[in-house]
């Protein structure tokens, strides 16, 4: 990579692929000049097996519009306006619905009575420490909120152009998924060799190819199903980058939330070779 600064997103098309796995051992691996980011702000669970101690929290808001009731004529400019719903003229009242607004501010500079301010609505946190020599981040939504974009964009505010960033990505090929993985050098898609993995996949190769992105292949639980997936790989000429067999004792690990370098050290050297095939290559 020419780039001074070098950003890893590792993503996936389904959860449960081992995304986590793969983004938190190869952040282990490396470790010296290592800045690790969990946007998978809905379900942010790297924790566990970085184990990080967390030193700072700051409140993410979004802006919301608030109604002088005084000055509105109910018009109904900003209703119309509004994309989501966000706004309502009621028995000439404009109520709000806060959890469906995106924060556009297209009501409050539209409102010919200018009788619509923004105030600040928190939404989540991002928090952030040290696990060892890893600088960490994770966001954090409130419960039953909608809008995990505007923490994952305060997340990657934080990063360092003179560490290794590796963010660990939501789930699935949504708006949170591109947001996070926006910006990368190279996209690490960890998938499973199954029917529903080779479907998801094939959704996120399209992702990253539409965001222009160099990315390959990681297959998890290898031995459980069939071979497609490696098939797919090679008639796409997708680089396949590692292997991590099905294993007992790879799962049990996983359970008991310790990194698979620490029960198996030559983890730690596949995981190494596989940041110098990225760092190198592109």
């Amino acid at each position: 990579m020419n780039n001074s600064q070098v950003i890893i997103s590792v993503a996936s098309g389904k959860g449960g692929t081992g995304k986590t796995f793969v983004a938190t051992n190869l952040a282990l691996s490396i470790k010296n000049g290592v800045q690790f980011l969990d946007c998978d702000v809905e379900e942010p669970d790297a924790h566990i097996f970085l184990k990080p101690t967390l030193t700072e929290s700051q409140s993410v808001n979004i802006p919301v519009p608030q109604v002088d009731q005084e000055k509105c004529n109910a018009c109904g400019i900003c209703v119309k306006v509004c994309q989501f719903n966000a706004l309502a003229l009621v028995k000439e009242k404009v109520l709000i619905f806060p959890e469906l607004c995106k924060g556009c501010g297209g009501c409050s500079l539209l409102c010919p009575q200018k009788a619509i301010r923004e105030i600040e609505r928190p939404i989540g946190v991002v928090e952030q420490g040290k696990a060892g020599e890893i600088d960490f981040i994770q966001g954090r939504l409130n419960v039953g909120e909608a809008q995990a974009v505007p923490i994952i964009r305060r997340l990657k505010a934080e990063t360092k152009k003179d560490k290794v960033v590796i963010i660990d990505v939501s789930p699935g090929t949504s708006c949170p998924m591109v947001e996070s993985i926006r910006g990368s050098n190279f996209c690490l898609l960890v998938t499973e060799p199954t029917p529903f993995g080779l479907h998801d996949l094939k959704m996120a190769v399209e992702v990253v190819k539409k965001l222009k992105i160099p990315f390959g292949v990681i297959i998890n639980r290898d031995g459980i199903g069939d071979e497609r997936v490696e098939e797919f790989c090679r008639e796409n000429k997708i680089l396949v980058l590692l292997k991590i067999p099905y294993s007992k004792e790879i799962a049990f690990a996983y359970s008991k939330g310790t990194p698979i370098i620490e029960e198996r050290p030559e983890y730690k050297a596949k995981f190494k070779e596989l940041f110098k095939r990225v760092f190198h290559d592109n």
